[in-house]
């Protein structure tokens, strides 16, 4: 039988970013908008860049009747004929940790998949980061980028990762403090017991977390049959089935029952969880767990297959 999937080499960060960019768009501007607003207030924790209480300079913009003569600008306006006021940056910017998950077990490809696990834990890391630094959020990346506010976040993002290497395993959080998200990407086949050991302390330390689970299809439906060598892509040890087919259906069971026990122990937590296929669009991964951050329930999406 033919090989069905591979170990692929890891993806080129900069040729990823402008892929995560492109996906980004695909979130209309008033989508944004429209779930910002219905989910934040002053006080509330998804905030938006604009004018405010703060000590940051945002903008120059004309001076509107009726406004304090104190805000009046007079060195920018002493550069032409109109009159500008300094605005201040209003303060309100919530951090949010990103993480994807690119140890070797994420280099693999099916002939089913659309990409490697890795390539599309890294477009939704970076298309994450485009959307939520275009809100004025700021933005990190727990053991690689300390968080910022900045529109090119993403290409900040993607510069880190190009020199910090490969981050398997779930990340040191030591320097994350609470009342901040953190979404967390891999495929998460280590023991629900261990993933759970990682994360009940950050839940407990008052993150909101978010996670997303990268699955090949083949990791699904398990297409093998006859004579299959299967091969642990961390460990190297192989496994050899002599006839494939008759694991299908056990495997199956173990391989829901797995996931099914992580998403109810993350919603145990108060976490959300969205399960990924690289078969499908990318943009439906990544609407749903900006609806989440938003404070949304997820959007359910009848996405085709690419």
């Amino acid at each position: 039988m033919a090989s069905i999937g591979q170990t692929v080499q890891p993806t080129p960060t900069r040729e990823v970013l402008s892929r995560a960019q492109a996906r980004a768009a695909l979130i209309p501007d008033c989508m944004v908008e429209a779930q910002r607003l219905a989910n934040t207030v002053i006080s509330g924790w998804h905030g938006r860049r604009k004018r405010g209480i703060g000590e940051n300079f945002w903008q120059f913009r004309p001076y509107v009747d009726g406004e304090s003569l104190s805000r009046i600008d007079w060195r920018r306006s002493a550069r032409d004929d109109h009159t500008y006021v300094r605005d201040r940056e209003w303060e309100a910017a919530h951090t949010v940790w990103i993480w994807a998950d690119l140890s070797p077990s994420m280099m693999y490809k099916s002939t089913f998949g659309a990409v490697s696990k890795e390539s599309r834990a890294l477009v939704l890391m970076l298309a994450l980061a485009e959307i939520l630094a275009r809100s004025g959020e700021r933005i990190g990346c727990p053991g690689v980028m300390e968080p910022i506010a900045a529109r090119n976040a993403a290409e900040r993002l993607a510069t880190a990762l190009m020199h910090n290497g490969t981050t398997g395993g779930l990340p040191d959080t030591s320097m994350i403090r609470g009342n901040s998200d953190i979404v967390l990407i891999g495929d998460f086949l280590d023991p629900v017991e261990d993933v759970m050991d990682r994360l009940g302390p950050l839940a407990r330390r008052g993150l909101r977390g978010h996670v997303v689970e990268i699955a090949d299809p083949a990791e699904e439906l398990f297409p093998y049959v006859g004579r299959t060598e299967f091969t642990d892509p961390e460990s190297g040890r192989k496994l050899t089935a002599g006839r494939a087919e008759t694991l299908k259906d056990d495997y199956a069971r173990a391989y829901i029952a797995r996931r099914d026990t992580l998403a109810d122990s993350l919603r145990h937590l108060g976490w959300s969880f969205v399960s990924h296929r690289t078969d499908r669009l990318a943009s439906e991964a990544l609407v749903s767990v900006h609806a989440y951050l938003s404070g949304m329930p997820a959007l359910k999406m009848e996405g085709r297959s690419r």
